[in-house]
């Protein structure tokens, strides 16, 4: 929960579901398995349902329960479906608007298509140019449309969708976690270098299903088979009811996971290319306690994704771990705080003390990040009223210095508090007594496992961009005008 009260907007979550044998609810296993998703988007969510070939869906701005009510939840679900897709998603191209959620249904002349994507592409801007030139109407502002339109494009020169699927990623750069629906098929695509999780449960009647994280298979009743791999093409083909790839696109050297979904935005439940996400929020904090030691009573962690970083300060430090905030878990993202002045008024409506942990006594707090700086301090300034003597502030990332072009919702280095001011600046402003950050180097190590260190990207941290970086980053750059150019009118 970076800043606090208002935190860095989460990525996209993306399910699919093939029930071979014909028992599931599939509708209703995908609604269970956004649930366990909604932590990665929280703007708007939906639902495709393939019923013996018809793909019918149900896409809305809101939470999971509040655009699938019981009548809604009850159209889509039919005995004789046995594929779905869901998406969850937070905007990082692309407004808050309906015509932008997923997921995203497409028909053309060789069938219809339903398509779910966590990511961003960095030549986005560059193909939607391409082709609204050559005459394609876009009926939103997101990247993921121009991944409907390549794949459209080309399924209907190819023989099948997973070729067209390949062709198309040809032509993608940046991050793109896929979960592609078709009459006949549900495949699951991940890019070359697998910036975004994606992996592979079994049903236990049979069949498969494909999710961002391990969290939404529990929710599914499925258990993890694998991870796909980046660059794979996954299809199950209901007429074979078995798995097949293509790993045209595998192989890259250049392998590049996200390391700030092990940080922040993955459920410490999940399991990520075989690490417990939990496991590795533990190491941040016993590294924070080897590198920032300081002289406390009480370790507490910010709710809730502070939480494992400041047990594994607690553990390695051997300062006592204990709840020192409460978070208002019955605020959606959406409130409202009419007549509220203040982003002190708006942290206390989220966050509470439990002033009998703090009171008197040295305080470690611990937060998976600082990225605006905005709200740190009125947090801060609770732990004091409520009697805190000292507050030392660790922070289980390093400092951000950079955007991030694949998905995370930093796009200008102007919003960064550390890119202006230096670690001792920072700890005055917000107003603790000490403040120290993860050491890059250890990034890395946070997602070991098996005596191995996880290829991560860490671009937004230590500026090494694993590709071109794009000229026009805005959120909302596909809503701007074309540029002018000459016709022969």
């Amino acid at each position: 929960m970076s800043d606090f009260a208002y935190p860095l907007h989460e990525e996209c979550g993306v399910f699919g579901i093939y029930d071979r044998a014909g028992t599931e609810d599939v509708a209703a296993a995908a609604y269970s398995a956004l649930y366990a998703l909604q932590h990665r988007g929280q703007e708007s969510c939906g639902i495709a349902v393939n019923d013996d070939g018809v793909i019918q869906g149900h896409r809305d701005l809101g939470l999971v329960n509040e655009v699938f009510t019981p009548a809604v939840l009850g159209s889509l679900s039919t005995p004789t479906a046995h594929m779905a897709t869901g998406h969850v998603r937070y905007a990082t191209a692309g407004s808050r608007v309906r015509a932008n959620a997923q997921p995203m249904i497409v028909r053309h002349g060789r069938g219809t298509m339903a398509l779910c994507h966590n990511g961003n592409l960095t030549n986005a801007l560059e193909l939607r140019r391409q082709l609204e030139n050559e005459g394609a109407i876009f009926h939103g502002s997101s990247d993921t449309e121009v991944i409907c339109y390549l794949i459209t494009r080309n399924r209907l020169r190819m023989g099948s969708i997973e070729t067209a699927i390949s062709k198309t990623m040809d032509v993608l750069e940046g991050a793109y976690s896929l979960v592609i629906m078709s009459a006949t098929k549900l495949i699951a695509v991940r890019d070359p270098r697998g910036y975004r999780p994606l992996c592979i449960g079994t049903l236990p009647g049979g069949g498969y299903v494909f999710a961002s994280e391990s969290c939404a298979l529990d929710a599914a009743g499925a258990t993890l088979l694998r991870d796909v791999e980046p660059g794979e093409i996954v299809i199950t083909d209901t007429k074979t009811g078995e798995l097949r790839s293509i790993k045209d696109h595998c192989g890259r050297p250049d392998r590049q996971m996200c390391v700030f979904e092990f940080i922040y935005f993955a459920r410490p439940d999940s399991v990520i290319e075989g690490c417990s996400v939990h496991a590795a929020r533990l190491r941040a904090g016993a590294f924070l306690a080897l590198e920032h030691p300081v002289q406390a009573d009480i370790v507490i962690g910010v709710p809730d994704s502070g939480i494992d970083a400041a047990i594994g300060y607690s553990r390695q430090s051997g300062i006592p771990y204990g709840i020192g905030l409460i978070k208002n878990k019955y605020i959606a993202r959406t409130f409202i705080s009419p007549g509220q002045s203040s982003r002190e008024d708006k942290v206390r409506i989220k966050l509470n003390v439990v002033r009998e942990a703090v009171a008197g006594k040295r305080v470690v707090l611990i937060d998976d990040s600082i990225v605006r700086g905005t709200t740190s301090a009125p947090v801060i300034k609770l732990l004091r009223d409520a009697g805190a003597k000292e507050i030392h502030m660790r922070v289980s990332a390093p400092p951000f210095l950079n955007p991030c072009y694949y998905g995370t919702d930093i796009d200008s280095r102007d919003k960064l508090i550390a890119c202006h001011h230096s670690v001792e600046e920072i700890a005055k402003i917000i107003g603790v007594d000490s403040l120290g950050y993860l050491n890059v180097n250890h990034l890395g190590m946070l997602a070991a496992h098996d005596n191995k260190q996880c290829s991560h990207c860490a671009a937004c941290f230590d500026g090494c961009y694993p590709t071109e970086i794009p000229t026009d980053t805005g959120k909302n750059r596909f809503e701007e005008k074309l540029p002018e150019f000459k016709t022969n009118d």
